[in-house]
């Protein structure tokens, strides 16, 4: 079993408003910036507060909150053996996941809110009293194959003896506390390690039936950044340089699942080389406006170029290493963020319903476009050893998109009605109820992974 240490990185907080919507490429950066940036960071610095286990004793919280964290009433069982339908979807060709519509299951999720205590309190719909359920029972069916539910037996077995990382910001984390919830149907985790010193954020979890270790590293940028505070407006980022607060225990990682995106939106100035290269959203200071599509580009790449550069240098070593990126989750404010009515659909949209354009498409292309260029350098750079880093998309957006419906809104806090509709209400319509939509992100990450195994 590979073993690490602990880092830190700093907190998120987080906010959007609806006329990010309609705004042209051309548009974005400064007519969102200048409408909209106080909301904005109010809901980023939200999400990523801390864990706490509830029932069980008491550990290491991330900062300052509390958080029902790390609690299964159901019992560990021992891998079951493959049956011989899933061995028949084990060896399906690959299949485009990314293409398809979300249909009624009235099977509902593998979870809920009293027999997973791992999610985050604003992701914790359910319990902070959502009235509407059918949010619940809807698939995503793929068009051209199957989908099979997550099978937490079978996901042990794949990571057995393995390190899983998931880094990146407060939707990286959202996927994980949604795949350790899943995975706590069957083996509760032992918390290994949690902390939170105001300079950033770690958690590891452990799972002891199968020796496999499931970390969280708070990396927004992925690429080094000093963030911004109550002097300095401005997020900091050096993007020829990778976060060595993750990225340090590269060696000691078998998968590596990167979920970026939305920080790049906030006002930044980059530096590469040295010099300044330009900002996004800046005004009164002497910069050139270069917005953050070419930067969310140079992050990735940097961040691959050093992954491939890590595992030459060490001649495959640690044997292969897996990189998973989950694409941009776009956000669905329809109003203003801190009024009842942000986010008020109820049910998805049908395939064609809402199109997959703007900022989203762009998003999507860059990250779908850097770990293409990135397989083929692999490809290309490790013929003397062997294939040794596996790089694939995990593309969620079209179907994240289509899921209005699966976000906390306003019952990111417990009852925001109990004492009538009030004239100001916060809304969280970037990350996921738990149990929703953000349970199928794992579904496909476990057959990309079954793939691999094969």
């Amino acid at each position: 079993m590979k073993k690490m240490g602990a880092t830190a990185t700093p907190l998120f907080k987080d906010h959007y408003s609806i006329s990010i919507i309609s705004l042209t490429k051309t548009l974005l950066p400064w007519t969102f910036f200048a409408l909209f940036s106080i909301a904005f960071v109010r809901l980023y610095f939200y999400p990523f507060l801390p864990f706490t286990t509830t029932p069980s004793p008491k550990t290491d919280d991330f900062s300052h909150s509390s958080y029902p964290f790390l609690h299964a009433s159901l019992p560990s069982s021992s891998p079951s053996p493959l049956s011989s339908e899933k061995e028949k979807v084990y060896e399906e060709k690959s299949c485009d996941y990314s293409n398809g519509k979300w249909v009624r299951d009235k099977r509902g999720p593998l979870y809920n809110d009293t027999n997973c205590g791992m999610m985050k309190e604003g992701r914790n719909c359910i319990t902070h009293g959502r009235p509407d359920s059918e949010y619940l029972y809807w698939r995503w069916k793929p068009s051209e194959c199957n989908l099979p539910t997550f099978d937490p037996n079978i996901f042990l077995q794949l990571v057995r003896n393995k390190h899983i990382a998931f880094v990146g910001d407060s939707l990286a984390r959202n996927q994980l506390e949604s795949l350790l919830c899943m995975i706590s149907t069957i083996s509760t985790p032992k918390v290994v390690h949690q902390n939170g010193d105001g300079q950033g954020k770690f958690g590891q979890w452990h799972f002891a039936s199968h020796n496999s270790t499931i970390s969280l590293y708070w990396s927004p940028f992925l690429v080094q950044c000093v963030e911004k505070s109550s002097t300095r407006p401005n997020n900091l980022l050096y993007l020829e340089r990778v976060d060595e607060k993750w990225a340090r225990h590269m060696d000691q990682l078998d998968t590596i699942v990167l979920s970026i995106g939305h920080w790049f939106l906030l006002p930044a100035i980059y530096y590469e080389n040295g010099s300044i290269l330009g900002c996004h959203y800046c005004p009164g200071l002497n910069h050139t406006e270069i917005g953050f599509y070419d930067v969310l580009r140079k992050a990735l790449r940097t961040t691959f170029n050093s992954i491939i550069e890590r595992k030459l240098r060490g001649k495959g070593k640690n044997g292969i290493i897996d990189v998973v990126v989950t694409t941009f989750s776009p956000h669905h404010f329809e109003g203003d963020w801190d009024k009842a009515g942000a986010c008020p659909k109820t049910m998805p949209y049908e395939k064609g319903e809402k199109k997959l354009e703007g900022m989203d498409a762009e998003m999507r292309k860059i990250e779908i476009e850097e770990v293409e260029i990135a397989n083929n350098k692999a490809k290309s750079e490790f013929n003397e050893f062997g294939r040794l880093i596996r790089l694939e998309a995990l593309d969620v957006t079209e179907l994240a998109l289509l899921r209005p419906d699966g976000h906390p809104g306003p019952y990111m806090n417990p009852f925001p009605f109990a004492s009538g509709v009030q004239e100001h209400v916060q809304n969280d319509c970037v990350h996921w109820c738990l149990p929703g939509p953000i349970d199928t992100w794992n579904e496909i990450l476990m057959q990309i992974m079954r793939k691999w195994e094969k």
